[in-house]
């Protein structure tokens, strides 16, 4: 019989609890292309997939390039009132035949479930991350968690398929709190896997914004008594669902502030393209004041102004570079300096992950280092944040350079480098700051496409094996060559 476990809130938490208001939200969602098929979908939105775009997905319905069983399809109206006037934002949102042409991809990308010490739960890096929810209000297609969303069987370590589980508030605190324990009893340090106390949590999914506030609420203030110091929220509902940052979520914000300041808040949103946070005129273009100043959409600014305008929380955006959306330097530029005069903060742009279909999406790694730099000139020191990150099994890794020229005496570097540094690494990270150097190849959307052409890697990313428990670090495993094929 399996043990339930319980958990009890302290009275802090209580009292804090019970300041919580959740009142209604109306996203007007709809979910599945039946309501398209079947023109149930509100008459204005009817003409979203045209006549040809609904004969080829019906007629892939039920078969083995079924879109809805690769990724379910789910759009909001505010979103939908936005691609109406922008092809980036419809690719976005919209199911494609060409999602299933070619089906390669990994079940869980970056092994994830290889560092789930209990379920819902990843402890890969000095931080943890919680899968709290398995949806969003609405679903990119390109979702790096589509396995999570369309509920896939995954493979675990020990040879179980499974899907992957929500984490639950009373076997995290629990392992949050046994895991602090060990490493205060050892002098600061894991005895096992060298890391330092966890002291960070991400709450991601789906999206923790689709949770009501007293749910949100209740990790929260969860996580600060079990000694947490830093939270992070990751969320997309600010571009398909601004509403939702209304009063009563500013109110439990700021209560919770109040109840454990010295918590640090961080909202990580995720904006792939400018049409998501700026208004446009009827011709398409974008409305600006009559000082140049570019309008954001009314919803998104106010909800922006909200967070930005508390001091004591970061809002920060993350986003992908992904082809046919935001594959486009003038974008992102307008992207990145938009946000930060509203106060955020560019964290990452990443290449895309190796998810199921992911050649339909990823464009190649040596472009998007192109297409982020170029949208970087012109931008001030401040501006210019954002790094482009790969996610490697071994770690998060940055496409730190692409050269041109060949590198003397190096064979192999004729027609020039790309260089990868690794920024994080599992368990105590003995490999972080270590770099690869590939010969160049402009097709490789993933690390296979260099293969055959790795000329140094002290990081070890072509020497790679998965661990065989969530103590281990790649590096401490025998080595197999090509691993992250």
């Amino acid at each position: 019989m399996v043990k339930i476990l319980k958990y009890t809130p302290s009275e802090r938490e209580e009292a804090f609890l019970s300041t919580v208001e959740d009142p209604p939200y109306k996203r007007e969602i709809i979910n599945g292309l039946s309501p398209f098929f079947d023109e149930k979908a509100p008459e204005d939105m009817h003409d979203f997939y045209n006549k040809d775009e609904v004969v080829q997905l019906r007629v892939l319905s039920g078969t083995e390039r079924d879109v809805e069983k690769r990724m379910p399809v789910k759009i909001t109206r505010h979103y939908y009132d936005l691609a109406k006037t922008s092809p980036p934002i419809q690719r976005l949102v919209k199911a494609s035949p060409d999602e299933t042409v070619d089906l390669a991809g990994s079940e869980d990308p970056g092994f994830q479930m290889d560092y789930s010490p209990v379920e819902g739960l990843l402890h890969k890096y000095e931080m943890g991350l919680m899968y709290v929810i398995s949806t969003c209000s609405a679903h990119c297609r390109f979702c790096y968690r589509e396995e999570l969303i369309a509920r896939k069987d995954v493979k675990r370590q020990d040879g179980t398929v499974a899907k992957k589980g929500l984490a639950q508030i009373p076997e995290v605190i629990g392992y949050i709190k046994a895991h602090n324990a060990e490493v205060a009893a050892n002098g600061g340090i894991h005895p096992e896997t060298g890391r330092e106390k966890l002291r960070e949590i991400l709450l991601s999914g789906g999206d923790p914004m689709v949770l009501n506030n007293k749910k949100i609420a209740a990790w929260l203030a969860a996580l600060a008594e079990a000694g947490v110091e830093s939270i992070r929220i990751g969320t997309k509902e600010m571009a398909f669902y601004p509403k939702r940052f209304d009063q009563a979520f500013m109110n439990m914000l700021d209560r919770f502030h109040e109840t454990y300041p010295q918590v640090g808040l961080h909202m990580m949103v995720h904006f792939e393209h400018p049409d998501e946070i700026l208004l446009k005129d009827a011709d398409g273009n974008y409305v600006e004041d009559a000082q140049g100043f570019k309008q954001w959409i009314p919803d998104t600014g106010e909800a922006m102004r909200q967070l930005a305008g508390r001091g004591w929380l970061t809002v920060e955006n993350q986003a992908p570079i992904i082809k046919g959306i935001n594959d486009d330097a003038d974008a992102l530029r307008i992207l990145q300096r938009e946000f930060k005069r509203a106060g955020g903060e560019n964290h990452y742009f990443f290449c895309g992950r190796d998810i199921v279909a992911y050649k339909a999406f990823n464009i190649p790694i040596e472009q998007a280092w192109q297409i982020l730099n170029d949208s970087q000139k012109g931008l001030s020191g401040i501006e210019k944040h954002a790094r482009l990150s790969i996610t490697h099994y071994k770690g998060k890794t940055e496409v730190a350079a692409v050269t041109n020229e060949a590198i003397p005496g190096l064979k192999g570097s004729e027609n020039g480098v790309v260089i990868f540094k690794l920024l994080r690494n599992a368990g105590a990270a003995p490999e972080v700051g270590k770099v690869c150097i590939v010969g160049r190849n402009p097709d490789a959307v993933w690390f296979d496409g260099y293969d055959d052409r790795v000329l140094y890697d002290e990081a070890g990313l072509y020497d790679y094996s998965r661990v065989k428990k969530p103590g281990d670090t790649p590096s401490s495993m025998p080595a197999i060559r090509g691993g992250c094929s």
